[in-house]
């Protein structure tokens, strides 16, 4: 009995080593002002943004979904700058998710007007008053 429990507590130690693991990889640095707006560049040349009226919700789908987390950077961003109108801005392009999201309009097929045509836009104009703000800040 004394044996076996050696030979298991020996196996159990072998195991250890003085490394506690894969190292984490660092985190990639924040964009900054100017990141952001290479990335707003990128969305208002999407038809989304462009012709709200005239998309089919559902085909909006990654659109929204990239603006969703870029209203966190703009959150970000805005009180680095110390900037509350973009803030608020950025709360409203929260808000226009939320409402494409809650609305279900993944799933609608019709441009017709009606409550996920206005959430587009309403991100549109979200996206345009935040692009218009970030534009003027300096890059950093």
């Amino acid at each position: 009995m004394a044996a076996s429990a050696l030979a298991l507590l020996a196996v159990l130690v072998s195991g250890c080593s003085g490394e506690a693991g894969p190292k984490p990889k660092p985190q990639a640095p924040d964009p900054g002002i100017s990141g952001l707006k290479v990335k707003l560049e990128a969305l208002v040349a999407d038809t989304c943004y462009s012709k709200p009226g005239g998309q089919e919700p559902k085909g909006c789908e990654k659109y929204v979904t990239q603006l969703g987390g870029t209203a966190g950077t703009v959150h970000k961003q805005a009180g680095l700058a110390k900037n509350p109108k973009l803030d608020g801005f950025a709360t409203d392009l929260d808000h226009g998710v939320e409402a494409y999201r809650a609305g279900g309009c993944t799933t609608v097929a019709s441009a017709a007007p009606g409550p996920c045509v206005d959430s587009l836009t309403a991100i549109a104009r979200s996206l345009r008053e935040i692009k218009s703000t970030v534009d003027a800040l300096p890059d950093a």
